[in-house]
């Protein structure tokens, strides 16, 4: 194998380094190797990469034996993969999409994500994770590797108080979270300004007995002031609440004005379990509406 430094500068021969993309990419071949170890790739898994870059997690997946398919913006970094990679994509062992991870279409039949991504796009690609993962017509992942920002990390595991928030919980509603290796600066080319740390997403499938799309809403709602209490925050209906089959601002308040004594309303939402959530909003939905 070609080893990661030799990738990062065979790109920078060929053009500098896009600052407005995120291009912070590894160097530690070791990091690397235990990346792909940790997200427990084999032969039968169809790996989707976000940002391939240079190529240099490209190669280690490659080189487990899975089928690759890689989205790229850059299309410069595109070229340059398709040079070096050339006899794998004949092959068809990757694939390569040039496009925008947040808008293109994934593959239906991806098992796992497994990617060193732009921190930017971070919480919106989570989004978009749990959306394929959601989806009917797609196979349900199986598991998933990211290296963020380890602040970024930190807020989805909710490891300390202070973490706990919409995106933790959002993300705690379909997946069971882990905070994997922590890598430094210096393992990168050009170095970040921050940490980085790996992050493992695993679907637990688990059903909610309310509405799960409400309790998104109500999650995201009451964290926007989160030093307030949720009697305070549920006051007024979410301004996108008719994107929810059989919800509207008559409905919500109707809920409310039922719940308006409930002394769970008196609580900040940082001090809510994911259980005491979802029997809120089984209270919110079993409040009938008016004929």
């Amino acid at each position: 194998m070609r080893n990661a430094r030799r990738l990062v500068d065979a790109l920078r021969a060929r053009q500098p380094f896009k600052k407005e993309l995120g291009q912070h990419f590894l160097v530690h071949d070791d990091v690397l190797e235990r990346t792909v170890s940790w997200a427990e790739v084999d032969v039968e898994d169809h790996v989707l990469e976000i940002g391939p870059g240079p190529g240099v997690l490209t190669e280690v997946l490659l080189a487990s034996g899975c089928a690759v398919t890689a989205i790229e913006l850059d299309s410069g970094a595109c070229e340059h993969l398709r040079s070096v990679f050339a006899d794998a994509i004949a092959e068809e062992r990757l694939t390569l999409i040039e496009g925008d991870a947040l808008t293109v279409a994934w593959p239906a039949d991806t098992t796992r994500v497994v990617a060193n991504i732009p921190y930017q796009i971070s919480s919106p690609l989570i989004d978009v994770i749990t959306r394929h993962h959601r989806n009917p017509k797609t196979e349900p992942l199986r598991d998933i590797v990211v290296l963020v920002q380890e602040e970024f990390a930190e807020r989805v595991v909710m490891e300390y108080e202070s973490d706990v928030g919409s995106l933790g919980m959002v993300v705690a509603l379909d997946f069971d979270v882990d905070l994997g290796e922590r890598v430094p600066p210096h393992a990168f080319s050009p170095a970040p300004r921050v940490h980085s740390r790996l992050l493992r997403m695993t679907p637990h499938d688990e059903e909610w007995p309310c509405d799960r799309r409400l309790l998104v809403m109500m999650i995201q709602e009451t964290f926007k002031q989160r030093r307030k209490k949720l009697k305070r925050t549920l006051s007024k209906p979410p301004r996108r609440i008719a994107r929810i089959p059989g919800w509207h601002a008559t409905r919500w308040m109707r809920a409310y004005h039922a719940l308006h004594h409930d002394p769970r309303l008196q609580r900040r939402p940082e001090t809510f379990e994911l259980e005491e959530w979802a029997d809120l909003g089984v209270d919110f939905e079993s409040c009938e509406e008016e004929a």
